[in-house]
């Protein structure tokens, strides 16, 4: 057989040859539009590849983009690819510590930017002296627009020879203690991760699929989208902001039938449906990830003859992990009995391996048997073997990583989530990180201990509570610890609630149990 080396251009390759005409839909936050095409997105990369070659990027520089989903930001995913970098996608909802810490550990050499985001920018650029070059996605920006950057360019060149093995795309996770970590793909990983995301039991795309992904472009790789929809041709469409009202527009006008993103836009989508009185978007499919999507939510998407499919996986895993799919005996079941099915996270799709093992010794693989939760692991070829930079394998000797998630795995494969290892809180897809809170609070001169959960929320699932012990004789407000927080942590991190306790319950080693916090308070409700 013929050696054909598995590298991200080719996704490009075919469908610009392929798919050439199938459209790629804007909409920016002033309400213009603009269309491209597979064709048209091949050519921009290209010229992008020569761009970047004009200003001496090598094999394995680090291109990174501050921007939402939209086709100029698409064409980087495969110009910088394309030119034999590296293309890191920077999360703005990060703290500025954050921000400055992830930019100088990739050793960025080129920043492409929404203008939405130039007051960070600006804000940061000082911090970043490893940036040489500041590029604006915006046409109307006051620095060099993107498209003047690739305007002297004809796109007339060929793309950087690199082996499948090479690294083509660096994530960093949130980070649940410390600084975030670098999860740098190859190519190999990720286009086995495109062709499996093909598959019907996980995204299924097909030429007549038109996708508007509401999963950001900067978390977690969009969960894939843009490789594999570049394999089958897909029409995408995408919106510069997430309101209800701009995406139902655009989910009509444009034929949607595929949408991904977390359960809080939903909710966001029901709200305005009923504030009007109109009826959902008729979507042939939709993949819910990043938090557990509320059973009301699947119930009322499979009444509109939507198709809901849970997935679940992180950064570390290129992200797929599972992805729910119609068990054997689907037809069989009642309706309640499917919302069962679908309100589970998925089985896992072809190329990765689950098993759960026991939290008291990581060595001992558990049943299968529905009942039994341990410690979540897996493996496969799209998985982390090492984080960037580190030292150590994050991965055992046989493969398998820690996800930190505790769960149960059914007889025919189904994951269900039941708890996290360490006590983050997942608010809208988004890691909070407990243990900073609670760090950066007892920072405070009058407070004494502090306790940081996730409780349930209606809009976002999970919001930070701190529990608070003040020391004797000092005194603080909530609003008072709030404000001392604000600028320590990021501002959608600030809890939603602060209580004030006498005590704080901890285990015998004298460590903080949350277990016990959460019994105490286990009819505590948040507003919405």
């Amino acid at each position: 057989m013929q050696d054909w080396s598995l590298k991200v251009t080719h996704l490009i390759d075919h469908a610009a040859r392929e798919h050439a005409t199938r459209e790629h839909v804007t909409r920016w936050a002033d309400g213009s539009e603009t269309r491209a095409d597979w064709a048209s997105i091949r050519l921009d990369a290209l010229k992008m590849v020569q761009a970047l070659r004009d200003m001496g990027i090598e094999k394995g520089d680090r291109i990174a983009t501050l921007a939402m989903n939209h086709s100029r930001h698409l064409v980087t995913w495969y110009g910088a690819v394309g030119a034999g970098g590296v293309l890191h996608t920077i999360n703005p909802r990060l703290f500025e510590d954050q921000l400055e810490y992830i930019v100088n550990h990739a050793d960025d050499r080129v920043l492409i930017y929404d203008a939405a985001f130039q007051p960070i920018v600006d804000k940061m650029r000082e911090q970043w002296p490893n940036v040489e070059k500041f590029i604006c996605f915006d046409n109307d920006a006051d620095t060099v627009s993107f498209e003047q950057w690739l305007a002297p360019y004809d796109g007339q060149t060929d793309w950087a020879d690199v082996d499948e093995r090479d690294p083509c795309m660096l994530c960093y996770t949130s980070g649940t203690t410390g600084n975030p970590k670098g999860v740098l793909y190859e190519h190999r990983s990720t286009m086995l991760h495109a062709m499996a995301g093909l598959q019907p039991g996980s995204f299924g795309f097909e030429t007549q699929t038109v996708m508007l992904p509401i999963v950001p472009m900067f978390h977690a790789a969009s969960w894939g989208l843009p490789w594999a929809g570049a394999a089958a041709g897909v029409k995408f469409v995408y919106s510069t902001v997430n309101e209800p009202d701009v995406l139902c527009e655009l989910m009509d006008r444009e034929g949607v039938t595929d949408s991904a993103g977390v359960p809080t836009v939903w909710l966001g989508i029901f709200q305005y449906c009923d504030k009007i009185g109109r009826e959902l978007p008729k979507l042939k499919k939709v993949i819910i990830g990043g938090s557990a999507c509320p059973r009301f939510m699947i119930e009322r998407l499979m009444k509109n003859d939507t198709y809901v499919a849970h997935a679940w996986g992180m950064t570390e895993t290129s992200p797929i992990g599972t992805v729910g799919s119609r068990t054997s005996d689907w037809e069989k079941l009642s309706f309640d009995e499917k919302v069962d099915v679908v309100a589970k996270q998925g089985r896992p799709i072809f190329g990765v391996e689950l098993r759960t093992v026991d939290l008291d010794n990581m060595a001992t693989p558990l049943p299968r048997d529905g009942k039994t939760a341990g410690a979540l692991q897996i493996r496969g070829p799209w998985i982390i073997k090492r984080y960037f930079k580190a030292e150590q394998d994050a991965a055992d000797a046989d493969g398998w990583f820690d996800t930190g998630d505790v769960g149960i795995i059914h007889p025919d494969g189904t994951l269900q989530l039941t708890d996290r290892t360490k006590d983050v809180i997942k608010s809208g897809g988004e890691w909070i990180s407990s243990v900073e809170l609670e760090n950066q609070a007892v920072g405070h001169p009058a407070v004494a201990e502090a306790a940081a959960i996730g409780m349930p929320h209606p809009k976002w699932d999970e919001r930070p509570v701190l529990f608070v012990v003040r020391k004797e004789g000092q005194d603080c407000s909530a609003d008072d610890l709030t404000a001392y927080l604000s600028d320590k942590v990021a501002k959608w991190w600030l809890p939603d609630a602060i209580e004030f306790v006498d005590d704080i319950p901890h285990t015998a080693t004298g460590k903080i149990s949350k277990k016990d916090l959460r019994t105490r308070f286990a009819g505590y409700r948040l507003a919405s």
